[in-house]
């Protein structure tokens, strides 16, 4: 899997070169999904043209990723490399990354990548990298939705996006979790080579060229199921199984047998949003797999996941995934490829 920076003996401007700043323990999509998406850029120019992948790790050679897998690095962080055009910085597990952080050779390698190259993007916690080395000060910024809290308590002065699939400003992009990062390189691969360009290379690895919504939509299935077996296990059990279903604060609370204020309090605790807010976004995946998956009119839709109106849909579906049912429709239905 090692694409080398000397596959092309001959300069060319068009190719850009990308260096991964990977480390032991770093995350193994969070490595692949973007090389994938920059390779998969080559082949559909016919290697006319493109990306030229360097990978990075402490020393040049084999180095174990998260899932024990090995890679090969091309060289080593602080090695002269050619211009580089943009540098990736994968995120890793608790413990990998909290090595990583206290890595002064990798953090000091960073300290100055805004000045190595055009661009410098993360994926996942890569952002802890990123802010340690104070290359996020002040910026707009996220990373996978189980570590937001840690990345705003641990660095202060970052405003954390909770709901970005990833987040740009100016040189610098940090995106959520693990396949957020396929999200990131093709937008970059939109920015670099056109939007025709970037939907080639989405249709080959079958994505979205742009996924719609933020990262709450895939959290909130998975908060449940962390609370399986605590006091609230078996009311989201319920929840999930029929959304659509009238509710309100007290006939919750009832079902769990407390009082509407604890409820709610446990509820937010739990799952890290209320009762109300939880129901949309229920609602709404079902809305997205029924429009996705059929021809119903947007009015039985509504009914059928239990929103008042089509109205309420339609503003609970823009303010959530950024466009109206009928345009998710004819954009993401089953039939019309990523």
């Amino acid at each position: 899997m090692k694409p080398t920076a000397h596959q092309n003996s001959k300069p060319n401007p068009i190719w850009r070169t990308v260096a991964v700043a990977a480390y032991e323990g770093a995350e193994l999509l969070d490595i692949t999904g973007p090389i994938e998406v920059f390779t998969m850029l080559n082949r559909c120019l016919d290697d006319q043209a493109g990306y030229r992948i360097v990978l990075l790790a402490e020393a040049p050679g084999s180095f174990p990723s998260s899932s024990g897998v090995r890679l090969v690095a091309d060289a080593a962080w602080g090695d002269q490399l050619e211009e580089i055009d943009t540098i990736v910085v994968p995120g890793s597990p608790d413990d990998a990354l909290d090595r990583a952080l206290k890595n002064d050779r990798l953090i000091g390698w960073l300290r100055g990548a805004d000045r190595k190259a055009r661009r410098i993007v993360s994926v996942c916690t890569g952002a802890f990298l990123l802010a340690e080395a104070g290359l996020l000060d002040g910026r707009q910024v996220t990373t996978h939705w189980m570590d937001l809290d840690r990345l705003a308590a641990c660095y202060p002065q970052l405003t954390v996006e909770r709901d970005a699939i990833y987040v740009r400003q100016g040189n610098i992009a940090t995106s959520a979790g693990v396949s957020a990062g396929i999200d990131l390189a093709l937008a970059l691969v939109e920015e670099d080579f056109g939007r025709h360009t970037a939907l080639a290379v989405a249709r080959r690895l079958v994505v979205y060229l742009k996924r719609p919504g933020g990262q709450a939509q895939f959290s909130t299935q998975l908060r449940a199921q962390m609370v399986d077996g605590g006091p609230l296990a078996p009311l989201l059990s319920r929840l999930r199984e029929n959304p659509a279903a009238r509710y309100t604060v007290e006939s919750l609370a009832d079902l769990c047998a407390m009082s509407p204020r604890n409820f709610a309090r446990i509820f937010r605790k739990e799952t890290g949003t209320t009762p109300a807010r939880y129901l949309d976004q229920l609602r709404l995946e079902k809305a997205v797999g029924m429009l996705e998956e059929g021809t119903l009119p947007v009015a039985q839709v509504a009914r059928e996941c239990g929103f008042t109106c089509p109205e309420q849909l339609r503003r609970t579906f823009i303010r959530q995934a950024g466009i109206s049912p009928i345009g998710y429709r004819k954009r993401f239905s089953r039939g019309e490829g990523a």
